[in-house]
């Protein structure tokens, strides 16, 4: 008896705590587009706390996106899974999420305008301290928040997880205000060694604070789990998703002191 309500016991502090985490659509428009962004967090905790935004990779916002999203709010921030794409706009296969995502990476100032519309529609929100707001990306969205960076945004960080490393306009390096961390498989077949040579001169030429992180062995979209391998040169790595994860909460951390 003892064992049966130590585990019903268990069990509801389980569910009131999954409870506990909210997920709220969010609407918003860049120029005439509309986009539907995730707001998630903990409303256990009362009172504005520092804020990640989440921006997604090729075929959009997805679950996936989502469960990163509730696993920030679960370390007590407060997250917000930005649309770039639109809404509804959520292509399945592959060959429409690369014509989808090359639309963006062709057309920089673009994508900068729809991930900035994000955060400020994400500032806006009265859980979130709008002066303690950082940013991570998964492939298409890692290249997103150094995009986001090199627009001069006001965030305390930016995270890319695999994402593209190509610097197209140097230049932009002196915008970034922000500490920039890159989480990359050393193995990736997408990010070319000249992207990476470019990407550290960039940054290194502007001054600015950042460091880059490769996992040996790791290839790209190593930290989603729904990649089975059966696309070459992409595929989950169980080592290094859980290490960029712990390098990103430190990070994350710094940031926001």
């Amino acid at each position: 008896m003892k064992t049966l309500l130590s585990i019903a016991l268990a069990s509801l502090c389980a569910n009131v705590l999954q409870a506990a985490i909210k997920t709220e659509t969010v609407e918003y428009k860049q120029g005439d587009t509309t986009l539907a962004g995730e707001l998630v967090y903990d409303d256990a905790i009362k009172g504005a706390r520092p804020g990640v935004l989440v921006v997604h990779q090729w075929k959009g916002l997805t679950g996936y996106e989502k469960k990163r999203a509730a696993m920030l709010a679960e370390l007590g921030y407060v997250a917000f899974c930005a649309d770039i794409y639109g809404k509804g706009v959520r292509p399945t296969s592959p060959q429409d999420a690369g014509a989808e995502a090359g639309k963006y990476k062709k057309n920089r100032p673009l994508l900068r305008e729809r991930v900035n519309a994000g955060l400020e529609t994400f500032r806006k929100q009265k859980v979130v301290d709008p002066k303690h707001i950082a940013a991570i990306g998964y492939c298409f969205g890692g290249t997103t928040v150094i995009e986001l960076a090199r627009s001069g945004a006001d965030v305390a960080g930016v995270v890319s997880f695999h994402g593209g490393l190509d610097s197209p306009t140097p230049a932009d390096g002196k915008n970034i205000k922000c500490k920039v961390l890159a989480c990359h498989g050393a193995d990736d077949p997408f990010v070319p060694a000249k992207d990476l040579e470019a990407f550290e001169s960039e940054l290194r030429d502007a001054g600015v604070d950042w460091r880059l992180v490769k996992y040996g062995g790791a290839v790209h979209s190593f930290t989603d789990w729904g990649m089975d391998g059966s696309m070459k040169g992409a595929k989950y790595d169980e080592k290094a998703d859980k290490r960029s994860w712990v390098e990103m909460k430190a990070f994350l951390t710094e940031c926001f002191r």
